[in-house]
């Protein structure tokens, strides 16, 4: 199998095959021999050259993927070139408006983008406060900001729209 890989938004490309004792992995063309098993939900057990290291997959309440390898800490997303959704993303344009939603409960503390902004994906448009932490909620593709639907200091509940993105 072959995936696309970004990790710290850096792009790898890898490809996976089972083997006799666990997967052979090619990594920007370098290959790897890997001895895996998974010991626990979301937790592997990976063994190269005689070196043991575990891999934990978090996901943040932003739907971020993290993985932790030791004390380290990666932000990483895993796109299949064969799936048509992940094509479109990589591409940067989803077809139709992109419906930014709150991924939490909480209060609407700041409001970055204004109605008629272009933006770029990623870019910040409101900051939602939950449990007292400040999560800037960010564009899923480039485009024009058509609507913002909340105020500042307005109540949001999970699900509920944010912001409109064309």
């Amino acid at each position: 199998m072959k995936y696309e890989v970004l990790i710290d938004g850096h792009s790898h490309q890898i490809e996976l095959e089972r083997a006799s004792k666990g997967y052979e992995a090619t990594v920007d063309g370098e290959h790897f021999a890997l001895d895996v098993a998974m010991t626990a939900r979301d937790v592997l057990s990976i063994i190269h050259n005689g070196r043991n290291y575990e891999a934990k997959r978090e996901y943040s309440l932003l739907g971020e993927t993290h993985i932790i390898v030791g004390s380290e800490r990666f932000l990483a997303e895993v796109r299949d070139p064969r799936s048509l959704r992940s094509r479109r993303a990589a591409a940067g344009h989803e077809a139709g408006p992109a419906k930014i939603l709150a991924p939490m409960p909480g209060k609407i503390v700041r409001v970055i983008a204004a109605e008629g902004d272009e933006v770029e994906a990623g870019q910040g448009l409101v900051v939602v406060e939950a449990m007292k932490m400040q999560n800037e909620i960010k564009a899923t593709k480039k485009g024009k900001v058509a609507k913002i639907a909340v105020k500042e200091g307005s109540a949001v509940n999970a699900g509920d729209l944010l912001v409109i993105v064309e």
